[in-house]
């Protein structure tokens, strides 16, 4: 069963940065995806960055160029590093994994692609 753990959420001021990052464990395949998600107050979830084991990756446009995401295979953790944080990015931040096993060819941003979610992460940027 997988699990995943996210850590490295915070406050911070318009402009500043944070890497979020997602321990995850119990993965039995080595072809999967996982992504970044985020819901603020009232909104949907967002999926805003993905990645599938072979390294391609997929952003929305309101985080392109701004956020990365990455993956360290040696130690099962995925991160977003975010730079240049605005307002609008405050919200509860997820990272998620899709079924082991699975192929996409293009990295899903769509929630329903996912069916295994951390506890979430508060990001809070001020003004």
């Amino acid at each position: 069963q997988v699990q995943l753990v996210e850590s490295g959420g915070g406050s911070v001021q318009s402009g500043g940065s944070l890497r979020l990052s997602c321990a995850a464990s119990g993965y039995t395949s080595s072809r999967y995806c996982m992504g970044w998600f985020r819901q603020a107050a009232g909104k949907e979830r967002e999926g805003i960055a993905s990645i599938c084991s072979d390294s391609r990756t997929r952003y929305a446009a309101s985080v392109k160029g701004r956020f990365t995401i990455s993956q360290d295979n040696a130690k099962n953790t995925l991160y977003l590093q975010m730079n240049s944080l605005r307002p609008e990015d405050t919200a509860m931040y997820y990272c998620a994994a899709t079924s082991a096993g699975g192929y996409y060819p293009i990295p899903p941003l769509y929630p329903y692609n996912y069916n295994t979610w951390g506890q979430g992460t508060q990001v809070t940027v001020s003004s």
